[in-house]
């Protein structure tokens, strides 16, 4: 797989099961195949997650944050793989570690999720990940997910 390629939307539902309101990353771009990575998520006041959290004071929930990276690196990895589509394999969440929040995530926001896997072992891969907006970190973990199919 070339670096620095970018993957539209459609390409990512390729790769992940992922769908409406659940698919959290609307771009991927690849910076090292399977190792390192930038998902894109443009923050609209149509999330239905808004609905609810908290009217009158929009606020996206942290804990979808921490899943926007989860699918961001799942994304990287799964798109590594040579003929991805036809696989069929699954990224399937283990454990999240040192999640921290830093600032608010509103509507109008996009949300940079960089990823780097720190460590393979087999089908198990672990993750660091720092979600962004304007450049300032808004919500960063470390999270632990296995491939299988």
């Amino acid at each position: 797989m070339a670096e620095n390629k970018i993957y539209t939307v459609e390409e990512i539902m390729d790769m992940l099961p992922h769908r409406y309101p659940f698919l959290l990353v609307d771009r991927l771009e690849v910076e090292i195949p399977g190792e390192k990575g930038v998902g894109l998520k443009n923050v609209t006041m149509n999330e239905e997650f808004f609905q609810g959290h908290f009217p009158g004071n929009p606020v996206m929930p942290g804990v979808l944050q921490i899943e926007a990276m989860a699918q961001t690196a799942g994304a990287l990895v799964i798109s590594s793989f040579e003929n991805y589509k036809e696989n069929k394999k699954g990224v399937f969440f283990m454990s999240i570690d040192g999640v921290k929040f830093r600032k608010p995530v509103k509507p109008g926001d996009q949300l940079r999720m960089h990823v780097e896997k720190i460590k393979e072992h087999g089908r198990v891969y672990v993750f660091r990940g720092q979600s962004l907006v304007d450049g300032k970190v808004v919500s960063e973990a470390e999270f632990t997910a296995m491939i299988a199919k």
